[in-house]
């Protein structure tokens, strides 16, 4: 304990999705991490000590480790989690050791989806009809009410793990915890951006194409920024009525929705930044750090101030490949793509005879990643299907043994 602040950071990512060493001083503060196997690679250089956890979302473990950590380095100055498993790890130390940043009952709206859908539905926000699903009988119940199909839905997950459509009741298989939902044909937007407590500081929408469960079946998820004025004045305001029912503080957040010609309705929202390339198409399109907003908020201090956010500009895109394989998996084929498609400006792919590992950050761990950007909407969808069409990969399956 030399009198450096003791700052420590939970991290899963293998990537490096969050630029830790630029946000905080590694000379001036003793930073110490808290990571897995997987994301123990891209922790920076300068950092005061490693500690290597199975899941950094179990409670028990991390704050014991860090226990240990406040014993070589001094009690917490802060704690910063930024995936969103960890958000809830991160809050309870916080509040054990007296840090500024988050708490556990400003993060559990965002986190409970029955919730998060009740507040947003007593602030008079369209949300699908909802309820508890304690057993498979509320579900069926529901339905009768309601109509085939319905969403069954984990309330603190992610990734779309544990979501399933029942068409009927022989359909229904029960996550723990569980809600169910009115299922929504409409058409999926996500919103990512600061709110400053009051209104949307800086913010951009996309439309997917394709979802995200679709993506956990099996096939390929892009999501392309919307440059439609008309639907971004709606989804702006949306979004705005819909942070406003679950915070009054500034929050970094991903906002899910259904969009169509008429109306808006709320889907969920995290209180983080929006997972696969997300990201770094902020940072390489719009010149705006969304992690780096996230992990000031989580040490209490005010996020980046924003650039103008102007109509125009390019748009961006994003396009995620399902792993080839049940992870983890060793990969035998990659079709590089960049340089072949106009638009396409970044992607991430194994080579052959890498291991696509089995770890918890699922959209970082898939069978490719492909970032775009162009002047429009239109040009970018096009980059996109383009590069979805052309793209294989192949791989064989491992083992967890042989894959370490």
């Amino acid at each position: 304990m030399n009198g450096r602040p003791h700052v420590v950071v939970i991290n899963r990512w293998q990537a490096r999705y969050a630029e830790y060493e630029r946000y905080l001083d590694h000379d001036r503060n003793a930073v110490t991490y808290v990571t897995t196997r997987v994301g123990a690679g891209p922790v920076p250089d300068g950092a005061a000590e490693v500690v290597v956890v199975e899941a950094t979302d179990d409670l028990a473990t991390v704050a014991a480790e860090v226990g240990r950590l406040a014993r070589r380095h001094g009690a917490p100055a802060g704690v910063v989690a930024l995936k969103e498993d960890d958000l809830l790890v991160a809050a309870a130390l916080r509040e054990e050791w007296g840090c500024p940043g988050p708490t556990r009952a400003e993060l559990i709206p965002f986190r409970d989806k029955l919730v998060m859908a009740r507040a947003v539905a007593a602030a008079g926000v369209a949300v699908p009809a909802f309820a508890p699903a304690p057993d498979v009988g509320a579900v069926v119940a529901f339905a009768e009410r309601h109509g085939w199909p319905v969403v069954v839905k984990p309330r603190a997950g992610a990734a779309s793990e544990g979501v399933a459509v029942a068409s009927g009741p022989e359909d229904v298989e029960l996550p723990a915890d569980a809600m169910v939902q009115v299922f929504d044909p409409g058409r999926i937007y996500h919103v990512d951006g600061v709110f400053d407590g009051t209104g949307l500081a800086v913010w951009r929408a996309a439309r997917y194409l394709n979802t995200c469960l679709a993506f956990r079946s099996g096939t390929t998820l892009g999501a392309v920024q919307e440059d439609d004025p008309e639907v971004l004045s709606r989804v702006g305001r949306f979004a705005e009525r819909a942070l406003r029912a679950l915070s009054a503080k500034p929050v970094v957040f991903h906002l899910e929705l259904f969009v169509d010609a008429e109306r808006c309705a709320f889907l969920e929202v995290g209180a983080r930044v929006g997972g696969g390339e997300i990201p770094f198409l902020w940072r390489e399109v719009h010149g705006y750090d969304l992690m780096e907003a996230a992990f000031r908020l989580s040490l209490g201090q005010d996020p980046p101030v924003p650039p103008l956010n102007r109509a125009g500009g390019p748009v961006a895109g994003e396009l995620l490949t399902p792993a080839p394989a049940q992870r983890p998996c060793r990969i035998v084929e990659a079709t590089p793509m960049l340089g072949r498609v106009p638009g396409l400006y970044a992607e991430v792919l194994l080579r052959p005879g890498e291991v696509l590992p089995a770890a918890d950050s699922y959209y970082e761990h898939v069978g490719g990643r492909f970032r775009f950007r162009g002047p429009t909407s239109a040009a970018v969808e096009e980059a996109i299907m383009t590069v979805a069409r052309g793209f294989r990969v192949g791989a064989t399956a491992l083992s967890e043994a042989v894959a370490r």
